[in-house]
């Protein structure tokens, strides 16, 4: 093998290791029948670094199928799928391809995952979406939570084909980019103001 990644070990909820001794194990066959396979593959890989030791938590999996629940109901309940540009979604939708195509590349689910927050919350201020952008987050979540997304992709988006199957979206770097940036007003070491001006002010 050309790479070796050494993960860590996931907990008990009492914060030691697992064991049937201890009464602390944690069953995924309970955790996919009663949450599903996705849940059980998101709250996996968002509990933090991979290679973190990191207990388990009800909470975190409860977590985990809310937003699996808010995805379902931004698809096929909230917003109207349209063919024109967004502009208002179009540099987070940008920012989310380049930082979770980056961060799977690395291994870092955690933050990859918490991008794709980001971009369905600012969904849901938007009445309509354009359908490329929709596309393009079932196939990165996809990797992650690939039932639920091929269900949308399939009823919803109305393809015929497997999202595997599919060119992985591409991110335009300009459009990642802010416009505006904060500078902090600092007088004897004491900060005074934040002022917002254009990245590109000399």
């Amino acid at each position: 093998f050309q790479k070796l990644f050494n993960k860590g070990m996931i907990l008990g909820e009492d914060g030691v290791k697992m064991s049937k001794s201890k009464g602390n194990v944690i069953n995924p066959d309970y955790i996919v029948e009663n949450w599903g396979a996705d849940t059980l593959r998101l709250y996996e890989m968002f509990m933090g670094p991979l290679e973190s030791m990191k207990p388990w938590s009800m909470q975190g999996v409860d977590g985990a199928r809310r937003f699996l629940d808010r995805v379902w109901r931004l698809y096929t309940e909230v917003v109207e799928i349209t063919e024109e540009n967004s502009s208002n979604l179009e540099k987070v939708y940008h920012q989310t391809v380049k930082k979770v195509t980056e961060d799977y590349a690395e291994l870092r689910f955690n933050t990859a995952i918490a991008q794709m927050m980001i971009f369905i919350n600012e969904a849901y201020k938007e009445k309509q979406i354009p359908r490329a952008y929709l596309n393009g987050f079932l196939q990165l979540l996809n990797p992650i939570a690939p039932h639920i997304t091929e269900e949308l992709w399939n009823i919803v988006m109305g393809h015929k084909d497997l999202i595997v199957y599919e060119k992985w979206p591409e991110f335009i770097l300009e459009k990642t980019l802010n416009n505006v940036t904060t500078v902090v007003v600092q007088i004897n070491g004491k900060i005074r103001d934040k002022l917002e001006v254009a990245t590109d002010t000399n």
